[in-house]
């Protein structure tokens, strides 16, 4: 439960750095159509913790086991292949949810390292 907790705020705080920090990153509120389990959102903290709990739900519970399907990958490309499934579950976040923005390989990149390297400091 406090493994879940700390990812869940270390994500909220990667998405929320990333949106101010990181060019071609925007989080953006959709007056009419951030709508979500019938709650209509209209703050843009609002967006963030959601985007945030669900990047920390995913981190806890759906990268494991894909850490654990890619093994021959991650070990044939010395943990490299550990980025590329990071890029990945953000990709899927920026499909998911049209508030949040993501445009070019390199803003996913850095953005996959500020979540990395927060989710690090917050492990300790």
């Amino acid at each position: 439960m406090k493994k879940l907790i700390w990812q869940i705020l270390a994500s909220t705080l990667a998405i929320f750095l990333a949106s101010k920090i990181v060019p071609g990153v925007s989080l953006t509120l959709i007056p009419e159509k951030s709508v979500y389990f019938g709650i209509k959102l209209t703050q843009e903290w609002q967006i963030l913790v959601l985007i945030g709990t669900t990047l920390g739900l995913i981190n806890v519970f759906v990268k494991p086991i894909l850490n654990l399907i890619t093994l021959p990958l991650r070990v044939l490309t010395f943990g490299f292949f550990s980025l590329i499934i990071n890029m990945g579950i953000l990709f899927f976040l920026d499909i998911i949810f049209p508030e949040l923005e993501i445009t070019g390989m390199a803003a996913l990149f850095f953005t996959t390292l500020l979540v990395w390297v927060l989710n690090f400091f917050f492990s300790l």
